[in-house]
């Protein structure tokens, strides 16, 4: 078996159903109903007059089978991590029967797998381009916590989050301006350069953090002992409560002008896009579970996975809410536990990844829309 190339399997559901939601004058429901070579539009009982086409609708649609994808180098070449039965499998008894996981480069088109970092009995995943694609974080694990890494693309070398004055990262994240951020082991945050310098963020060097963000002069942060999220201001040293309650992830726009918040409320979690300070607070998506948000470059798309309770019904899937229309069109049904999802840099295709209980399967769709910015 050539190890250099990954199996495509084109993924053809039943029947991928993407329902445009409506806007807020209720005018009626339909569903689009997206077959091989082919796109049916049925209008609803509820509804004799036909609507206004779709925002939204769905192109060629393939999966790649344990594998993770992480983001876009350009429009034809993801990062990936998948195991790799080049490698023994793993020491440790409890995860006996897996191979490691490493990282890749590949290439859509040709199926051409580039390694990136192959090692010995340890996981690697959990990565996240930087904001100009030439270094990628990523995490080491077996069982237990993480250790993360910085590496840079060209030379393929990387270095630790960890050691003085920091001890070990938390968590770690890309700031705006291409610096690292996360929470330190020692309490408080860090910033880390791709060099490899890292410091403890003296303005929040206290407390276990969970959310640490930055977006120009300001970060955002909460904590195990207060969820409500804040926005510390390094000019002048301000902190304020952003009062959205209970917060369990930031995704600032990529012009940094907005931010896409998850919050929780009871047992319901939204996706709220607010600005900067908190204001302008709206709630586009509402359901039991939230994950694998991103914003497309143009800023125009948001992508979500949700499980939602709708008349007394389960409903799961995937989504892409469209910030031109203020609708949402669900691109791909009985998708349950996204962990991730990402833009390539046209917009034309999204990328997305599910946990399916013992690995990873992602897929990769093309997404096309009618209206003009």
């Amino acid at each position: 078996m050539n190890k250099t190339k990954i199996a495509i399997m084109a993924c053809v559901p039943a029947l991928l159903l993407a329902i445009t939601a409506c806007s807020e004058n209720n005018g009626g429901n339909r569903q689009v109903i997206h077959e091989p070579g082919k796109t049916i539009t049925v209008i609803d009982n509820e509804s004799k007059t036909p609507t206004a086409e779709p925002a939204i609708t769905v192109g060629d649609y393939k999966m790649y089978e344990k594998t993770e994808i992480f983001g876009w180098l350009d429009e034809d070449t993801v990062i990936v991590s998948k195991e790799n039965e080049s490698l023994a499998k793993m020491k440790l008894e409890e995860l006996a029967d897996s191979y490691p996981r490493s990282l890749y480069r590949l290439n859509l088109k040709t199926g051409e797998l580039v390694p990136l970092k192959e090692q010995e009995n340890a996981f690697l995943g959990g990565a996240s381009l930087s904001p100009d694609r030439k270094h990628l974080i990523y995490q080491e694990y077996t069982l237990g916590d993480p250790a993360y890494y910085v590496m840079n693309l060209e030379t393929l070398k990387s270095f630790g989050l960890a050691g003085e004055p920091i001890g070990g990262a938390v968590s770690a994240g890309w700031a705006d301006d291409g610096s690292i951020i996360g929470a330190s082991y020692a309490g408080g945050a860090y910033t880390a350069t791709t060099k490899g310098d890292i410091a403890a963020l003296k303005e929040l060097n206290e407390g276990a953090l969970i959310i640490v963000a930055k977006l120009g002069d300001s970060i955002y942060y909460n904590s195990n002992a207060d969820e409500a999220l804040k926005v510390l201001n390094l000019n002048t040293k301000e902190t304020k409560d952003m009062g959205l309650g209970s917060v369990g992830g930031v995704i600032p726009s990529p012009d940094g002008k907005q931010l896409l918040v998850k919050q929780y409320k009871g047992s319901k979690v939204n996706l709220v896009l607010c600005d900067l300070d908190g204001g302008n607070a709206k709630t586009i998506a509402e359901g039991e579970e939230l994950g694998g948000i991103s914003w497309s470059a143009d800023q125009r798309l948001i992508a979500y996975g949700m499980r939602a309770e709708v008349s007394g019904a389960t409903v799961k899937g995937l989504y892409v809410h469209d910030l031109l229309s203020n609708e949402a069109t669900r691109i791909a049904v009985d998708v349950e536990n996204a962990v991730s999802s990402s833009w390539s840099p046209s917009g034309d295709k999204l990328s997305y990844s599910v946990w399916n209980g013992s690995g990873y399967d992602s897929n990769v769709v093309e997404i096309h829309t009618s209206l003009q910015p």
